[in-house]
């Protein structure tokens, strides 16, 4: 029987690798008629095969020049949110020579590997629905043009899960993964402002384990254990945002020992505090938010969650503070 999600991979992938004069009918194939394609900042919407091919694939496969994909996770399954439907969600590189501009971003003409969030809704084999993050501030960096302060965390390039088997999983309970994810989201609203701890979160029972990898965007880096998370990411982001309410996701799936949940945008907030070198504006601010998680059995028997890779799109969310991060770049 043929395997959705390996099919949608390996569909996805030859509209980076195909002939140029096949991407249209190959896009055709792949997106139904009236698919509504959503990317991160400043590359926007678009409505249908064509404009696709014209809005994302064709500027891609310039920007990279030899891109392809190098997908490091792949997971399907039913939406468990209102909008329903089966889906599936994958975190890749995008890898080739940055020889050409992508979202405005002045190339270095050295190679890249961009890193991509992307959920798909699949509907009658075709997608109908796409979001997708571009850490086009990762890519910056890897540029020498990193328009923000140091990284707080450690910069790396997104590994494969620790077990290697995040491509079209063939064991475990999606539906158990999705559970323990949701029920962490749950206890994560709470937290004190003081020590920046939540109920539930750390210990034999808590949903993380203890040693646990969080793997940050362009921005903010990646970090290790509940200590380093708090001290790289969650501190100051919590300073900055105390009001931030999340989990306003279109959709949420398991698949074996995975889960991955997005919202477009998921967070509501207001910017009461500095971030990342912005003094603080006082505005309501929205978040789009996408995250893969891998679940794995804890010493105790009690399942936790291993790794957590996140996309942020910081480009649009700085925007909303007033500053372009995409000419900060390109001012470098």
């Amino acid at each position: 029987m043929q395997d959705y999600r390996a099919t949608a991979a390996a569909e996805l992938g030859d509209l980076l690798t195909c002939a140029e004069t096949d991407i249209r009918s190959r896009a055709r194939a792949l997106l139904a008629p009236d698919a509504s394609w959503h990317v991160s900042s400043p590359i926007g919407d678009a409505v249908g095969p064509e404009a696709v091919v014209d809005g994302f694939v064709l500027p891609l496969r310039a920007a990279l020049s030899g891109c392809q994909r190098r997908d490091i996770l792949f997971i399907g399954g039913q939406n468990r949110r209102q909008t329903g439907g089966q889906w599936v969600a994958s975190l890749t590189h995008y890898v080739g020579t940055f020889s050409a501009s992508l979202g405005g971003l002045r190339p270095s003409g050295k190679l890249a590997f961009l890193r991509s969030g992307e959920f798909y809704q699949i509907e009658a084999g075709r997608i109908a629905r796409a979001h997708i993050i571009l850490d086009l501030l990762d890519l910056a960096r890897q540029s020498g043009r990193m328009p923000l302060p140091p990284e707080l965390g450690t910069e790396i390039v997104f590994p494969a899960p620790a077990t290697q088997d995040g491509l079209f999983p063939v064991s475990g309970d999606g539906a158990a993964s999705l559970d323990l994810v949701e029920a962490m989201l749950g206890d994560l609203h709470d937290y004190d402002p003081a020590t920046s701890a939540s109920p539930g979160q750390t210990g034999p029972d808590g949903h993380w384990a203890e040693d646990f990898l969080w793997y940050g965007p362009g921005g903010i880096g990646s970090t290790y254990r509940w200590d380093g998370f708090v001290a790289d990411h969650r501190k100051s982001f919590l300073h900055a945002f105390p009001d931030r309410k999340g989990g306003d996701h279109y959709c949420r799936i398991g698949d074996g020992d995975y889960a991955a949940i997005s919202g477009w945008p998921s967070m509501t907030m207001t910017h009461r505090g500095d971030y990342l070198g912005v003094r603080a504006t006082g505005k309501p601010l929205t978040l789009r938010v996408m995250d893969f998680y891998r679940t794995a059995t804890g010493p105790g028997g009690h399942r936790q969650i291993a790794e957590n890779w996140v996309c942020l799109d910081y480009v649009d969310l700085f925007s909303q503070m007033g500053v372009d991060l995409i000419a900060r770049a390109n001012a470098i």
